[in-house]
């Protein structure tokens, strides 16, 4: 399949449109996982109003200390690293990105596969 364009310009394929873009998202999604603060986003936060942290346990109230760890929390790519190493967040990053292009990229071949041909009327 080919996105056509109006101006005249050469016609690119959507499988290399869609392989450039994955290209440049796993690229910034490497890049820029090294800058990701270690503190706690907008949720965490909120869940842990009226606590604080001390040697990495909560003490005090509030709602964060009800919280249960997921059941993938001791995955190899929990926490955003890859087996725990916080200096492989970058990897961890390119894995994700990559993991979710894959996704993608087979959602779109079965939903073209699964689209009915066009007879072209010359």
């Amino acid at each position: 399949m080919y996105l056509l364009r109006s101006t005249g310009a050469p016609r690119v394929s959507l499988n290399a449109f869609l392989f450039g873009f994955a290209a440049a998202a796993v690229l910034v999604a490497g890049a820029l996982s090294y800058l990701a603060s270690s503190q706690p986003d907008g949720l965490d936060a909120t869940t842990q109003r009226g606590c604080t942290v001390v040697a990495e346990q909560l003490e005090g109230e509030c709602i964060a200390q009800s919280a249960e760890d997921h059941e993938l929390a001791d995955s190899p790519l929990a926490d955003y690293t890859v087996g725990g190493d916080s200096a492989l967040t970058g990897l961890a990053g390119i894995l994700g990105a990559a993991a979710t292009f894959a996704v993608l990229f087979a959602l779109v071949r079965i939903l073209l596969a699964a689209r009915p041909s066009r007879s072209r009327v010359g």
